[in-house]
């Protein structure tokens, strides 16, 4: 449904983002944040099925600033590559790009962001240094040493209790951090459970997550745009 389209961010660095439109007039945009493994299959079809659900959706490519076009599976070697780009981007840069992004689908009005693993990290971040009218965090690692960053909207919270790379005391500190939050733990789902291309993923889970997301989505994006 969606293809790569070259975006420059106002640094002047150029960067490809997987746009994806919906066939009917949008009624809000989604900006879809990569896990440390690129812009690959999986995020090409979560974004596309943001579009299917009626948003214009578009997820950047936030590893071109340290190698373009990275796409990358979920082996053990390929988790120790992805980490090893995540080191050597700034958040700020970061941020840069995920601007870049809001410009381009800025007449969906209604902006909201979703986030995976590292994204899920991104995701919280720019819902207090960007203005989006919504936010989802999926299993987002690191998240635990943004704390004193305060989301400026709505914010909702994936974890799955099993998860060991995101602790349970981790997410106790976060829902600390974020009262405002809205959190949900999953009893048997792990790390990554949201990606049928990972051993843990988990259908039921997964299924659950996107209800509970898209419903969050409509009621702040499409029911209360972002005007600013």
């Amino acid at each position: 449904m969606g293809e790569f389209t070259p975006i420059m961010a106002r640094d002047g660095h150029e960067f490809r983002a997987w746009l994806a439109a919906p066939q009917a007039k949008p009624k809000g945009a989604i900006v879809v944040i990569q896990e440390i493994f690129g812009v690959n299959s999986h995020i090409r079809a979560v974004t596309d099925s943001y579009a299917a659900e009626g948003y214009t959706a578009i997820a950047p490519s936030l590893f071109d600033r340290v190698r373009p076009g990275v796409e990358l599976d979920y082996t053990p070697p390929s988790m120790q590559e992805g980490f090893g780009y995540v080191k050597q981007i700034p958040i700020e840069d970061v941020l840069k790009d995920v601007a870049a992004c809001q410009a381009v689908v800025k007449n969906s009005v209604g902006q909201g962001i979703v986030g995976f693993c590292w994204g899920g990290r991104v995701t919280f971040v720019a819902s207090a240094e960007l203005s989006f009218a919504a936010a989802v965090a999926y299993y987002g690692g690191g998240i635990k040493e943004e704390l004193s960053r305060k989301p400026k909207g709505p914010i909702m919270f994936h974890h799955g209790m099993l998860d060991k790379h995101i602790t349970q005391e981790d997410v106790a500190k976060i829902k600390a951090a974020v009262p405002n939050g809205i959190f949900h733990d999953y009893p048997n789902a792990d790390h990554g459970f949201n990606c049928d291309q990972r051993a843990s993923y988990n259908a039921e889970a997964a299924a659950l997550a996107r209800k509970r997301t898209l419903e969050f989505f409509q009621k702040h994006v499409v029911k209360e745009p972002h005007q600013g």
